[in-house]
């Protein structure tokens, strides 16, 4: 049984940390080189972070011709890209018919299109360079456990169905067959969506932006960055320097000091995740035997998949400081047992954890706050689809002046009372829990 994570919020870190023991750490082919940046550099873009985000954006950068450059202050997927329940959903927080009457019918539905087809530039990304990270893609299911949590579902999939998307609605015995749990009364099943190996997805991507000439540096912080004429110089931790034409920050949940405000924007919560060892007999062939992906629309959501060895996987929103032992994961234990009891007792293989970067609207956001600067963050749990999506718009919008971009921009604009922000996701965490518990009751 191996030890929880410990890692540290990234501006605390004085020098590249190991990867938490994860299942995914202990799983992934190996890490590409990323050596440290030891000298001073110029470039065309230099992106601060590499995670889904700053990996994408440096890709398809360099496969248009732009030099850049990715400094990382770990290793690439150090953050919540490498640590994230594997789940691929081209979804956001907010349906379509909301997108509409938010941003208006042409912003909207330009929206509506990125996140609907996030999914398929994942699945289509991985298969274009060969990226060995266990692809599968039987769909996602969300599900409820009260007759009006399904009827909400139920109106979501019927969004996406006059759309001509793959979605079906699940009443309690169907959702049952799949699931192995008789425990929800009922879902719906999202068919554009699957699971991969995240790690191993951020180390793929990390070889294909490589290949195409981007070059990525781990174990290098950017500690400042300054305007210097009319170009932008990085200054490391090392005190190597990068001047650039254009910056990108890409630091998501780990987001430090390096921009005024910025880290004030969100919201840092925990992801933990347990891992079983491979599930045998009558529990292999009945629970998740389709290879789909699920989560719950509860407010503080578990979500849970099988893995390509057959490990049942359990994920959902922990407390603020990051875990210390096997006591810390016990909301989850629980939760899987009440899920699937004829498991019995369980053995756990693995137990991690990651911070998701949560926002006020539960959007994410693009900044643009000084010229030649772009900054996006802000996932919501939903990034390995949206943050390689945006990574795709963000490289266009760089490289053409104009080009559409399906994502809105707006002022940073920090949380009132930011500093504050454990006692929020603490009260958060008890009062949404609270509220759960009499709803499904």
């Amino acid at each position: 049984m191996t030890k929880p994570a410990l890692s540290g919020p990234r501006e605390a870190a004085t020098g590249a940390q190991p990867l938490p023991p994860s299942l995914w750490a202990a799983t992934a082919p190996p890490a590409p080189p990323t050596p440290a940046l030891a000298d001073s550099v110029r470039t065309d873009v230099l992106v601060v972070g590499g995670g889904y985000t700053g990996l994408s954006t440096a890709l398809h950068l360099a496969e248009a011709g732009v030099a850049v450059r990715v400094l990382e202050a770990q290793e690439p997927g150090w953050g919540a890209s490498g640590r994230n329940g594997g789940q691929v959903n081209p979804t956001l927080k907010h349906d379509p018919q909301d997108l509409l009457r938010l941003y208006g019918p042409e912003r909207g539905e330009a929206l509506v299109q990125a996140v609907a087809r996030s999914a398929d530039l994942v699945f289509d990304l991985i298969a274009r360079h060969r990226i060995d990270c266990q692809p599968v893609r039987q769909g996602w299911l969300q599900v409820g456990y009260t007759d009006e949590a399904v009827a909400a579902m139920h109106a979501r999939a019927r969004q996406w169905t006059a759309r001509g998307e793959p979605v079906q609605m699940l009443a309690r015995g169907a959702l049952a067959q799949r699931l192995g749990s008789n425990a929800f009364a009922g879902g719906w099943l999202d068919g554009r969506a699957g699971a991969i190996q995240p790690l191993a997805y951020a180390r793929g991507l990390v070889r294909a932006a490589q290949a195409a000439g981007a070059m990525v540096h781990g174990s290098t912080q950017v500690v400042q960055l300054q305007r210097s004429g009319q170009r932008w110089r990085a200054t490391t931790a090392s005190g190597a320097v990068v001047d650039a034409d254009r910056v990108v920050i890409a630091t998501n949940g780990y987001t430090a000091a390096l921009w005024p405000g910025l880290r004030q924007t969100v919201l840092t919560a925990n992801s933990f995740i347990v891992a079983t060892q491979p599930l045998q007999g009558e529990a292999a062939r009945s629970i998740l035997a389709g290879g789909e992906t699920v989560s719950t629309s509860q407010r503080l959501l578990l979500y849970f998949r099988r893995d390509a060895a057959g490990r049942l996987l359990m994920g959902g929103r922990g407390h603020f400081a990051d875990p210390r032992g096997p006591a810390d994961f016990a909301h989850l234990d629980r939760s899987l047992q009440l899920l699937y009891p004829q498991l019995g007792p369980v053995d756990y293989a693995y137990r991690w954890a990651g911070r998701i970067a949560v926002t006020r609207d539960f959007m994410p956001h693009v900044h643009e706050p000084a010229p030649g600067l772009s900054i996006a963050l802000g996932y919501n749990g939903r990034g390995v689809a949206l943050a390689t999506s945006m990574g795709k718009h963000l490289a266009a919008r760089l490289v053409q002046a104009g080009a559409d971009f399906p994502f809105p921009v707006t002022p940073i604009t920090p949380i009132p009372m930011h500093r504050w922000q454990r006692f929020y996701i603490a009260a958060g965490v008890a009062w949404y829990s609270l509220l759960d518990r009499v709803t499904r009751s």
